[in-house]
């Protein structure tokens, strides 16, 4: 039976290899080496090389180095986002207006639309069909994370219960820029519908001549958004937080964006605006898991799909085992990175991206849990029995057939997921971030009876005299009507 102890961060990882059950006492400690640059590719002028490290031969420190991301220099992008902030919270509408003709170089002559009032978008059949079905899978997803509190009688007499209402109103940000996302619609509009929000407003830069992407304006009407604001950037933002004279306030923002985005995001939070956000977001980001049945094709053309969203992304292969043609793989990234149109974005995000080599699928885990993936992408043989190894990760991606595409569109799972590391301590967009949870209890006499006494002792306990006042005095008048009833 083969067992091992790998520790790639500070607390060791237990992993059970096959089907053994003990745990063997070999323990990995990697031994320095000077991280190694890799040949890479390069044709028709663009870069397309990724630095590559081998685990075993790493220092603990170094391993540890390797989780870090592109960094963003959040200081400076504040000074930049702040004044932005300030002047629409000041100005409303018409800083809006001002902002994105600046910025977006359109001139906007009414800056929210009721999605009620607009006409249906046409789209082409198969386009149609196409997020018709995406739709579809992800309204079934979501609406199966529906539950119904359980009444929990903890004691004779007190009964517990968990019940979900909807956030009354919430704001979506779809980006635009360099890549209309109607995708995003469909993952946040779809669980604010079924939780029953309200008011949603989507906030998306609006094209050139004013309006709508179409393929946005479909997925919003057909999802149930109420209010589509015609901005994008820190001042879509600030609208959606503070409110103006057209566009509804709201009390959670969701979605993606560029830097100047999330740090509005921050910094409204933490403001009187009184939003919170769904979740810290930085670049996207793969990480691949591959061993020698992996086809080179299939591991570069995953690795570039995460690479094109833009220069800040990170794309991760890791190599689990031995025989893997690294070779085949490093001229599969080239040949596809020089024929995609955004090629130049994949080359930058290719330039910060790296391999690792783990001597096994162990190690490779290991790895994958330390730097806690956006998306991890296990294609290796039989990969379903690594699932229960996962720790760290937004959304995974089993088997050879399952290229991380399908969870960006319409498998169902939604594609707002936690990066830069914080699937650590958050998971991806669902039913429940559109809902808060209140508890409720209720006591009988008995109830009250029966618990009372317990809790005016520990309200003595902390000098909370009203505490124990407020359960002692009730007691008092059940003893006191017991007593009369008796006569």
């Amino acid at each position: 039976m083969e067992t091992k102890i790998v520790c790639l961060d500070r607390s060791c990882l237990f992993f059970k290899l096959s089907q053994s059950r003990i745990f063997s006492s070999k323990l990995f400690k990697p031994n320095y080496c000077s991280f190694n640059l890799s040949a890479g590719r390069m044709r028709k002028g663009v870069n397309c090389a990724m630095k590559s490290y081998k685990l075993s031969e790493l220092t603990f420190s170094e391993v540890d180095k390797l989780k870090a991301r592109p960094r963003i220099d959040f200081s400076s992008i504040f000074d930049v986002v702040q004044p932005i902030v300030d002047d629409v919270r000041t100005r409303g509408d018409d800083a809006v207006i001002e902002f994105t003709s600046k910025f977006d170089k359109v001139q906007l002559d009414q800056v929210v639309e009721e999605v009620a009032d607009l006409p249906d978008p046409e789209l082409e059949p198969h386009i149609k069909e196409a997020f018709d079905v995406a739709y579809d899978n992800i309204y079934a997803f979501h609406l199966a994370q529906k539950s119904e509190g359980n009444v929990v009688e903890n004691m004779k007499g007190v009964r517990c219960k968990r019940v979900a209402r909807s956030i009354g109103s919430v704001g979506i940000y779809v980006p635009g820029g360099t890549a209309v996302l109607p995708s995003t619609a469909l993952m946040l509009s779809i669980p604010a519908k079924i939780a029953g929000c309200k008011t949603v407003v989507l906030a998306t830069p609006p094209s050139k001549d004013g309006s709508i992407c179409k393929e946005v304006l479909y997925c919003a009407k057909k999802a149930g958004v109420t209010h589509i604001l015609k901005a994008g950037g820190a001042q879509a933002i600030t609208a959606m937080a503070w409110g103006t004279s057209s566009c509804p306030k709201v009390e959670k923002i969701f979605g993606p964006g560029s830097q100047y985005v999330t740090a509005a995001k921050m910094i409204l939070q933490n403001s009187e605006a009184m939003i919170s956000i769904d979740m810290p977001a930085g670049p996207s980001e793969v990480l691949v898991i591959a061993d020698k049945y992996a086809n080179p094709v299939h591991i570069a053309a995953d690795l570039l799909s995460q690479a094109e969203h833009g220069p800040d992304s990170q794309v991760v292969l890791v190599v689990a085992g031995e025989d893997v043609n690294i070779n085949a793989i490093e001229d599969e990234i080239s040949k596809q990175c020089q024929s995609l149109p955004r090629g130049e974005f994949a080359a930058k995000a290719l330039s910060h991206s790296f391999t690792v080599f783990a001597r096994d699928m162990v190690e490779a885990i290991s790895f994958s849990n330390l730097y806690a993936p956006e998306h991890l992408i296990i294609n290796v043989n039989d990969a379903e029995k690594w699932e229960g190894f996962i720790e760290n990760a937004g959304s995974v991606f089993m088997g050879k057939w399952t290229p991380e595409s399908v969870g960006d569109y319409a498998s169902g799972t939604n594609h707002v997921l936690p990066t830069y590391g914080y699937a650590r301590m958050y998971g991806g967009v669902s039913l429940d971030s559109f809902q808060k949870y209140i508890t409720v209890q209720s006591l009988t006499e008995e109830g009250l009876r029966n618990l009372g006494p317990y809790v005016a002792t520990m309200a003595q306990v902390e000098g909370l005299e009203a505490h124990k006042r407020a359960v002692t005095l009730r007691l008092q008048d059940i003893e006191a009507a017991q007593t009369s009833s008796m006569r």
